[in-house]
């Protein structure tokens, strides 16, 4: 796990760092994945209507909802990787 937690922690950061910004849905990918490792299944309610941004976020999150804090993370490590691949790092 503690392989994993790093691993995990240098994606975090080279996600920030790639030379062109991925698509919304890769970056909505991103977000949910992290959120999932880090805290868990959603715990907020949906935003409201006009918040077009928040909602996306939101529904994302719920995707990943039951997945375990461990697959997620390995997930998102995996994306992360794929990303630097797509877009340069």
């Amino acid at each position: 796990m503690a392989d994993l937690q790093a691993q995990f922690e240098s994606a975090a950061t080279d996600v920030k760092n790639l030379k062109a910004k991925p698509s919304d849905d890769e970056m909505l990918q991103v977000y949910s994945l992290f959120k999932q490792a880090t805290v868990g299944d959603i715990n907020t309610a949906r935003p409201g209507m006009f918040d077009f941004t928040g909602k996306a976020k939101w529904d994302a999150w719920e995707k990943q909802k039951g997945k375990a804090k461990e697959a997620a993370m390995q997930e998102y490590v995996n994306l992360v990787n794929e990303l630097k691949t797509k877009y340069g790092f």
